[in-house]
């Protein structure tokens, strides 16, 4: 392969680890296998990112950026405030479970951030910033329609999120065991949203 500027050659190795690990998984990850997938040296791979734990975060703050980038892109101009909170959720939703194994991939490095320093701390600032991004998101939706929010929007944006993250988890779990969890999955989400926005237009009881 001619030479490319290591510019250029950042982004396609995070692709093409982002490609492998999609379909066989984190721990398929090594550098030599990732230049295979690229056909590169194994050496540009480390020059590229040095240590193993550069190339997980690149991977993952990828991952969160196109995420967060599809679901920006969804959000509708108008609409009543709880069609405009569904369209965003479906449009998370289809990105988690319909983009080749994206969303089980960020599973898994969930799964091995609980007994890996490393990776707690980058999954940690992913997890800080998906909720304040939903949370930023949120909070301009409601003052759009000049909706008060009841609660804080991190705290709406924390509880949706744990019901997504179990939803998604739950359907993949499924799908895996050849499971159709399709249909039961879409009316689950449905509650979800109906319950969000219930937080968005109402103050829940408190103990």
């Amino acid at each position: 392969m001619a030479h490319v500027p290591a510019a250029e050659r950042r982004p396609q190795l995070i692709q093409a680890a982002i490609d492998l690990m999609a379909r066989e998984g984190v721990a398929a990850g090594s550098t030599r296998a990732i230049a295979a997938e690229l056909g590169v040296a194994q050496a540009t791979v480390h020059y590229t990112f040095g240590t193993k734990k550069d190339l997980y975060r690149a991977v993952v703050e990828q991952l969160t950026a196109d995420f967060i980038g599809q679901v920006r892109a969804s959000a509708p101009d108008e609409g009543p405030f709880g069609e405009q909170i569904r369209t965003m959720v479906y449009a998370l939703w289809d990105s988690a479970v319909g983009e080749r194994g994206r969303c089980a991939l960020i599973t898994e490095f969930s799964a091995m951030a609980l007994r890996d320093p490393d990776l707690q701390e980058i999954m940690r600032a992913v997890q800080h910033e998906i909720e304040s991004t939903a949370a930023e998101l949120l909070t301009g939706l409601a003052a759009a329609h000049g909706q008060p929010l009841p609660l804080s929007a991190q705290e709406i944006a924390v509880y949706f999120l744990a019901g997504f993250n179990g939803l998604t988890d739950r359907y993949l779990v499924l799908k895996a065991a050849g499971e159709d969890p399709e249909e039961e999955s879409r009316r689950a989400l449905d509650l979800l949203v109906a319950t969000t926005v219930g937080l968005c237009l109402g103050a829940p009881a408190r103990a």
